[in-house]
């Protein structure tokens, strides 16, 4: 096993990972800090903005995509056990629906896909390996990758699955009628969908896999990571997500080594006993959604702990020492199931966070 050029103690930080993805203890949580670098990596040799540009998301101008992406690696430092990464084939917050025949309309900071089937009588999703957005996905890796191996990890892009993508490709308002009048069609079209999502999930973990066989999305562990979600749950009831995504869920937790599920919202709460049925699912990650607390807000800590009695990892942000003090108050010696993102002032202050998180 070799370091990263961006993180040359890699090795103990994946070791450590690699332990406590497996149920083994630490000393404290996982804790990804960054911190500000006075000194850049290394230097890049500048790539001028082409006219036009929109987005860091997606463009046909592939060297500017691919520096963007790289240009935010270099002032970045990573302690606990954060990792270097990028995501230079992330094309929208949905890839997988772009890969299977929506389009992607840019805007400034963002992107969106446009439906595409009129009706799910008879709708049909495949495998083409010409898609515009799967080839661009697959070529932004691989140039990162020349440029980048020994130095970085490459992260999966934000595939998405299930409800999500069919609403993506069949519109939200269509979608939730489908799922009164045509159940039978609905269950269909996810099954495509859940095939072909590991269709392009394989392809992608052969590109980006490290040397251990490890990947990344949001964390790095020792296999074949995966995120999920489900941000359409917060217009249906637990009986529809237990019916619709339940069985979704499970099976796409059982294809791949470690995962979490993206928690996003108020309105995802109610599916939490769903969710924490699953005995694949790894971890959750919680987002509080636009205008509510924040994560480390103590509104949250009853279902945290709910979370952790399950004997279910979780993924919160923090962003001060105080509510470092808090989490580790709250939670004791469960505080070692969670995973805390945090960007620190300094490395000494990131230092001191990760000696006071010890327990």
């Amino acid at each position: 096993m070799s370091p990263l050029l961006y993180r040359p103690d890699w090795e103990a930080a994946r070791e450590r990972l690699t332990l406590w993805w497996n149920g083994g203890d630490i000393g404290r949580p996982a804790m990804q800090i960054t911190v500000p670098r006075e000194e850049p990596w290394e230097t890049l040799s500048e790539v001028p903005m082409p006219e036009g540009w929109v987005t860091d998301y997606s463009t046909r101008d592939m060297d500017y995509h691919v520096y963007v992406h790289l240009r935010g690696l270099l002032s970045r430092e990573y302690l606990g056990e954060a990792v270097p990464t990028t995501n230079p084939g992330d094309l929208a917050p949905n890839c997988l629906a772009l890969y299977l025949g929506c389009r992607g309309h840019e805007m400034p900071g963002t992107v969106w896909c446009e439906p595409f089937l009129d009706d799910l009588e008879g709708a049909q999703f495949d495998y083409d390996p010409d898609n515009f957005y799967w080839r661009f996905t697959q070529e932004a890796i691989r140039r990162t990758l020349d440029f980048g191996r020994g130095k970085f990890l490459i992260q999966f892009p934000d595939l998405i699955e299930g409800l999500d993508t069919l609403a993506a490709a069949r519109g939200t308002q269509e979608l939730l009628m489908d799922l009164i009048r045509k159940p039978e069609q609905v269950h269909r079209c996810l099954r495509q969908i859940t095939c072909l999502y590991f269709r392009y999930y394989d392809v992608l973990y052969d590109l980006i896999r490290d040397e251990v066989g490890g990947s990344v999305f949001w964390a790095w562990a020792p296999g074949r990571m995966a995120k999920f979600q489900c941000d359409f749950s917060a217009m249906i009831s637990p009986a529809m997500f237990a019916e619709f995504m339940g069985p979704i869920l499970r099976e796409m937790t059982e294809r791949v080594s470690y995962c979490m599920y993206h928690w996003d919202g108020p309105g995802a709460i109610p599916h939490q006993a769903v969710l924490l049925e699953i005995p694949r699912l790894t971890m959750l990650q919680w987002t509080p959604g636009a205008g509510a607390p924040p994560t480390y807000d103590r509104h949250w800590f009853p279902l945290y702990h709910q979370v952790l009695d399950a004997g279910k990892k979780l993924l919160v942000g923090a962003n001060c020492r105080e509510h470092l003090e808090e989490f580790k108050r709250e939670f004791g010696e469960q505080a070692k199931q969670m995973m805390i993102n945090c960007s620190a002032p300094s490395r000494e202050e990131g230092e001191d966070w990760l000696r006071l998180m010890e327990c």
